[in-house]
């Protein structure tokens, strides 16, 4: 059975899979391999993103399927909600493409020991404060001024930085991804400009979709894991989503267009140039591999230091420690990277550069990278909707393991460019929406806030929806935001 819409005839695999024929288009290596209901796949079709998925599946040295997560919409080479694994041993490749711009781009979540109750009348307090204190918006700077040596130790260490110089706890650095910092990055691999760009902008939230959100538990769906993971009805949690601001960006776009005379030098061909990519043993991809991580762990550290801003503005409005507060970190989540992982491929235990486009890692029950406290439920996965719905956080499965390399989508997804968000939607009518829900909304700019208004994404809870039922993730909680800061 196939599903036609546009130029691409998918084939059902079942409600939730869809495949994209190799023989769609002479060239590519692998399938397709697309996450969505039958709704979804009409929001989809709308751009061309699918097109992408296939262009992906020219890339050297790929295994299993081109994969495509139920956020999908087009993007910079890779679509975003893109995800690539290429075999390292066979000539696998490493693309600047299938990572993205805001390299490691990602969410933390922190909970709480209060409930709705406790800051009800605070709301619009705490969302003073953390407006004021925590910078946000285009190219906005922060207090924390760096010396070369500084930032170049931040690229190194990551999280681990700002913990040293007092922007955290220890415990933090166990509850986050890589434990906040890939090793072997080296800012040699790292333009003078994209050093530049960096120095100023740690512990910024940046601008477009970024935000801080509290947020209130409003459903439970898996007690043991709720349970695990402390959290409860009616709990107040904290979302915050940033990422490696403009160091980041500039390194993706020097290795972009530096990577295109790749191609030629070791005889590679795609469809489109925005694939740019090199072995990942090359001297060309080593360096790539090298900077992005560099830009990874600079994000990591950013969002601990937001996240140290955000407990100094509770201590604020609650006058006592975040400690006191239980103010403790749930995870930290990835998406923007790529990583060198270890999947079955075949039978066999592979070596793989794991490419997660605007998705996020999602690994099952007993996987070594987890914490001790989450062996037995599986990686916390963070899935953030947007400011008039829900966010989720779900936990990873071994489905996930066998079927997409312990991948999962990282949001809702963009159904409406920023242009015509701007052409449809007016800011008053927005605020009084969101005001009539019960959500205090601080923005930098009046267009920010309609470029990022709840109906340009799609429905978080359809999204999720797949993701549950497609077995890749299951839900644990839902919660609903009742404060939120845009940049």
């Amino acid at each position: 059975m196939s599903n036609m819409l546009g130029n691409i005839s998918l084939e059902k695999i079942d409600d939730y899979r869809w495949r994209i024929p190799r023989s769609y288009k002479p060239g590519m290596r692998v399938s397709g391999l697309v996450y969505a209901d039958e709704k979804l796949l009409k929001d989809i079709y709308q751009d061309k993103a699918l097109e992408q998925v296939a262009n992906v599946a020219f890339l050297p040295g790929i295994v299993n399927n081109s994969l495509a997560m139920p956020d999908i919409h087009w993007g910079y080479g890779f679509p975003i909600g893109g995800v690539a694994a290429t075999d390292i041993e066979e000539g696998g490749v490493i693309s600047p493409g299938g990572v993205g711009f805001d390299i490691n781009c990602g969410v933390r979540l922190l909970k709480t020991s209060l409930e709705y109750d406790d800051i009800k009348d605070k709301v619009g307090d705490l969302i003073y404060h953390l407006f004021s204190d925590v910078p946000s918006g285009v190219g906005s700077e922060g207090d924390i001024r760096l010396s070369p040596k500084d930032e170049k130790a931040i690229l190194s260490k990551g999280s681990s930085w700002a913990v040293e110089n007092g922007y955290g706890a220890a415990e933090d650095l166990e509850y986050t991804e890589e434990n906040g910092a890939m090793a072997g990055a080296d800012p040699q691999y790292v333009s003078e400009r994209a050093l530049k760009r960096g120095k100023t902008q740690s512990g910024t939230l940046g601008s477009g979709n970024h935000f801080l959100e509290i947020q209130i538990i409003d459903r439970l769906y898996d007690r043991q894991a709720s349970d695990t993971l402390g959290l409860s009805l009616g709990q107040v949690m904290v979302e915050i989503h940033s990422g490696s601001r403009g160091l980041g960006y500039q390194i993706c776009e020097d290795y972009s267009r530096s990577m295109i005379a790749s191609l030629a030098r070791y005889g590679i061909n795609v469809p489109d140039r925005q694939l740019a990519c090199a072995p990942v043993s090359s001297a060309e991809g080593r360096a790539y591999l090298s900077a992005m991580k560099c830009a990874a762990n600079y994000a990591w550290c950013n969002r601990q230091c937001l996240m140290h801003l955000t407990r100094k503005a509770f201590e604020k409005v609650f006058g006592c420690s975040w400690q006191k507060l239980g103010m403790s970190l749930v995870y930290d989540v990835a998406h923007n990277i790529a990583k060198i992982e270890r999947h079955e491929v075949g039978g066999r235990s592979k070596e793989l550069c794991v490419h997660r486009k605007g998705a996020t890692r999602a690994f099952g029950p007993g996987h070594p990278a987890l914490p001790g406290k989450y062996k037995d439920i599986g990686q916390p996965v963070i899935i953030p909707g947007d400011m008039g719905r829900n966010s989720y956080l779900l936990v990873g499965t071994q489905k996930a393991m066998q079927e997409t390399f312990g991948s999962v989508c990282h949001g809702a997804g963009r159904l409406k460019s920023r242009t015509a968000a701007m052409r449809s939607i007016r800011p008053d009518m927005l605020l009084k929406e969101l005001e009539s829900k019960g959500i205090i909304v601080k923005t930098s700019g009046r267009n920010t806030l309609v470029e990022e208004a709840p109906s340009v994404y799609k429905d978080v809870n359809e999204v999720v929806n797949v993701v549950h039922n497609a077995g890749l993730a299951k839900r644990v909680c839902r919660m609903r935001p009742v404060g939120v800061i845009k940049g």
